[in-house]
């Protein structure tokens, strides 16, 4: 049981974790040509990221799952001792090989933090009082997209890139011994029958899926077509699973709950919706000819709107209504992305960045209009899967946006001479200035037509988020949500025997 006075210690040590896990993210990317240089393996450079976002995806709704039959605190621990393990032996990696092993078990950790440290927020706090402060859980990503890169530059200019991994042992050091003193859980021991194949069958499909998706441009239409097969029947395979085995890996009858359903759907558009804003900083550099630090700039608005956007919208939910604020987001969205898809290069950075933080604010109330209306909705035994499957279905849509948008934009440069390698001269100034006046024209023309097309998309896809958020129940809100089921122990973050 943990008492109303430590609360406030557990979310200090949450929000630790969680910001160990965000600006992993950010700083990584900052640091990797000066990691590249010391380790050599170029040629493996897009394996750094995906073997850490497969390992991750693959684990999340298995460790909200043992987070609901063995207690978060555990669970919350083994994912943050496997991050931090692996995170001083990526520090160590003597070559590129060496590194990726250890990302992916860094992705293992890391599968488990997110997750685990969101449901112990949803169990400590009514739905009221959790609107609120998932706000300041978003905020904690904003402040590591504004750090991160910041952070990452000067570790890699005054020590070694060592140190971009060795940076997170002792705030998640800190995290665990504030976690170990404040959070109590009262653990009901029965013996359970843990969901072995259906845990394996998941993550092979899984991995399936995101190596198709994920490494769609260097593969060939064979291994693609094979990998989405192979996953077809996996998952297939999967859900024929879970509906015969008593203790489910993820039970398929929270799909029949509108809210559960709705949120999973919206987070699938949303997750591919994210990725096509990356697209942003190729519009920016190669078509509109500004520096990265412009794009950064405006990506840092979109960051700092959504943590906003998170933060307004949690007190718009005790007003309103789950449907009102998720919609609200939605139509923001839209407006974001429509503006972006009538961009042309002779665009002011003014609307840029209007509607960066038209859609950053927009992404802030859907995110978080969703996580507290689906812990609301679940008791304490399935609260912890439930959060997963978002972050899971989440996850699966930033991969599905990653190969579309990056299909779309090397089939737009494709035709031209030098193919998409060409990109690479036109992003930077430097060697912009060395092409041909006609060659840079007809880049930059193909670049824009290409990345309206991804905006295009993204515009579409915002409907959906839209169409789907309009689907939630009428009337339901943290506070209506609240006295509609009465708080047991399990939710108030104690396990009753």
């Amino acid at each position: 049981m943990t008492p109303a006075s430590r609360r406030p210690y557990v979310l200090a040590a949450v929000m630790a974790t969680m910001f160990m896990a965000a600006i992993e993210g950010t700083i990584v990317a900052t640091a990797m040509p000066t990691i590249v240089a010391k380790l050599g393996g170029f040629e493996h450079l897009s394996w750094v990221f995906t073997a850490y976002l497969l390992t991750q995806a693959v684990t999340v709704p298995i460790y909200g799952r043992l987070a609901d039959l063995y207690g978060r605190k555990r669970v919350l621990f083994v994912g943050i001792g496997l991050f931090l393990a692996a995170s001083v032996l990526c520090g160590l990696a003597w070559d590129m090989l060496s590194l990726i092993l250890f990302r992916a078990l860094q992705g293992i950790g890391a599968g488990g933090i997110l997750p685990v440290a969101m449901t112990i927020v949803g169990d400590l706090y009514t739905p009221a009082e959790r609107a609120k402060i998932q706000g300041w859980l978003s905020g904690t990503w904003g402040v590591a997209a504004l750090v991160g890169p910041w952070l990452g530059a000067a570790i890699v200019a005054n020590v070694s890139w060592a140190f971009i991994f060795w940076i997170n042992v002792p705030i998640g050091v800190v995290a665990l011994i504030m976690l170990a003193a404040t959070l109590r859980e009262t653990i009901e021991h029965r013996a359970h029958r843990l969901d072995m194949l259906g845990s394996l069958l998941l993550s092979l499909g899984t991995i399936a899926l995101m190596v198709a998706l994920v490494q769609a441009a260097v593969l060939s239409a064979w291994a693609i077509a094979g990998l989405l097969l192979a996953a077809a029947l996996l998952l297939a395979a999967f859900l024929l699973h879970e509906m015969r085995t008593p203790e489910p890996m993820l039970p398929l009858r929270l799909w029949r709950n509108r809210i559960i359903a709705a949120g999973n759907l919206a987070n699938l558009a949303f997750g591919a919706v994210m990725m096509g804003f990356i697209a942003l900083v190729t519009y920016i550099q190669a078509v509109m000819g500004r520096s990265a630090f412009t794009a950064a700039g405006i990506l840092m608005v979109m960051s700092v709107s959504w943590s906003v956007g998170a933060i307004v919208t949690g007190r718009l939910m005790l007003r309103t209504s789950y449907r009102t604020s998720a919609s609200a987001g939605g139509v923001m969205m839209v407006g974001g992305t429509l503006m972006m898809a009538a961009l042309d290069p002779a665009t002011g950075l003014s609307w840029l960045a209007a509607g960066a933080l038209l859609a950053g604010t927009g992404m802030g109330f859907i995110s978080n209009s969703f996580i507290v209306a689906i812990q609301a909705t679940v008791e304490w035994t399935e609260r912890g899967v439930a959060t997963s499957s978002v972050l899971f279905t989440r996850m699966i849509g930033q991969a599905i946006g990653t190969a579309i948008f990056g299909g779309i934009l090397n089939a737009g440069v494709a035709p031209l001479p030098g193919g998409a390698a060409i990109v690479n001269r036109i992003m930077e100034p430097a060697l912009r200035a060395t092409l041909p006046l006609a060659e840079s024209a007809a880049l930059t023309e193909a670049i824009a037509a290409a990345i309206h097309r991804v905006f295009v998309i993204n515009a579409a896809l915002s409907l959906a988020v839209l169409a789907v958020s309009l689907w939630l129940p009428a009337g339901l809100s943290p506070v209506r949500a609240a006295h509609r089921t009465k708080p047991s122990p399990r939710a108030s973050g104690e396990r009753a025997g």
